[in-house]
């Protein structure tokens, strides 16, 4: 049997199941890809919100990633939660020696508001992490966070994007779920402009999005897609996974990774 293209994760567990790793484990298998992870955080998380988390030692995220890029090898890697200045350089580090695209999704706070990312982190995202991205993915509340800009509507993106390939990935994906009206993101290097709109669910249950459009994006990648091709993909992936999002527990649930699957 051929080996299928393989992608690394490095981000923190989620264990209600909806985000972090395991949502993007589903997601690349879902999408045809295998699946390897670096453990950066554990959580306490269920439906209602992040009730703990613990970073792992810095030591245990380096072991994890040389152990699968020096005998697996990777075609793409997507990077998640990185809570403390000290993890972002190391993983940066690391990501810097690896020839692979890498998709960085600059989590900041979780669906329900509870910071997942150090103050004092910040820094090192802009200046070590962002600059190793073939694509960064923030929402619009990490490119506040990154940038200072509050996106008000469309016109906003284009600045926003622009804030954030100043410090240094290829292309910017701005998403745009947070604004009111169908569910537009912007991709953008610089140059190329790509506007990918979809009609937005009437589904509260959106825990994950984040999660599953950066991991479906780097394994489009891993498959030798373009970035524009490849995000074009996942924004479609995505879109069905939200529709068809389903209640867990009391409070917010989890996108349906395997949807596709449940269709057929």
């Amino acid at each position: 049997m051929d080996t299928p293209p393989r992608v690394l994760t490095v981000a923190g567990s989620d264990s209600g199941g909806g985000a972090g790793i395991q949502a993007d484990l589903k997601t690349m298998l879902a999408l045809g890809v295998h699946g390897m992870s670096v453990l950066t955080a554990v959580t306490a998380q269920n439906s209602l919100g992040v009730q703990g988390a613990w970073e792992l030692p810095v030591e245990a995220v380096r072991a994890q990633y040389r152990s699968v890029v020096d005998d697996i090898g990777v075609q793409a890697v997507k990077t998640g939660m990185l809570s403390s200045a000290e993890l972002v350089e190391t993983v940066a580090e690391l990501l810097a020696g690896t020839d692979a695209p890498v998709v960085v999704d600059p989590v900041g706070v979780s669906k329900h508001g509870d910071p997942l990312l150090a103050a004092s982190a910040l820094d090192s995202v802009r200046t070590k992490l962002l600059p190793t991205a073939t694509v960064a993915t923030p929402n619009l509340d990490e490119v506040a966070q990154l940038t200072g800009i509050e996106v008000r509507g469309e016109a906003d993106m284009r600045r926003a994007a622009d804030a954030v390939l100043g410090f240094g990935p290829r292309w910017a994906l701005i998403k745009g779920g947070h604004l009111a009206g169908d569910a537009v993101d912007l991709l953008t290097d610089g140059g190329a402009e790509l506007w990918l709109r979809a009609p937005r669910h009437d589904n509260r249950h959106t825990h994950g999005t984040g999660c599953t459009l950066a991991s479906a994006v780097a394994s489009g990648l891993a498959k030798g897609l373009s970035v524009p091709a490849a995000v074009r993909a996942a924004k479609g992936y995505v879109t069905g996974a939200i529709g068809s999002g389903f209640a867990l527990g009391a409070g917010i649930g989890p996108v349906d990774h395997g949807w596709r699957l449940r269709d057929q």
